[in-house]
């Protein structure tokens, strides 16, 4: 059993700052991806950024890249995700997801409720 917990939401003014963590437990072999999506209302849910298994992060769209930057603690199985500069449009629901084994299935945490306002 996998188990993904998030913790980090909440409300910011906009030019404010959030980190997200993401603590994956339970049967652990082979991670292929751990990242960030968000679901604003009435959208769909979308990629903000992941972070391979080999370490290397990738960024969804030129909106966050500069302002949010993804990492991961190996050692805890821990993802984080450092959001700077935020703007209202980044106001959302914020998944957790890890990509596990040779059959790449997902998982998904619980989400963490983000608002910028003032």
């Amino acid at each position: 059993q996998v188990q993904l917990v998030e913790s980090g939401g909440g409300l910011v003014q906009p030019g404010g700052s959030l980190r997200l963590s993401c603590a994956a437990s339970g049967r652990l072999l082979g991670i292929n991806a751990m990242g960030w999506y968000r679901q604003a209302p009435g959208k769909q849910r979308e990629l903000v950024a992941l972070i391979t298994g080999g370490g290397s992060a990738n960024y969804a769209d030129s909106s966050v890249k500069g302002r949010f930057t993804i990492s991961r603690d190996n050692a805890k199985n821990t993802v984080y995700l450092q959001m700077n500069s935020l703007k209202p449009e980044d106001t959302a629901v914020y998944y957790c997801n890890l990509n596990l084994g040779p059959r790449a299935v997902d998982y998904w945490g619980q989400g963490t409720q983000v608002t910028v306002s003032s």
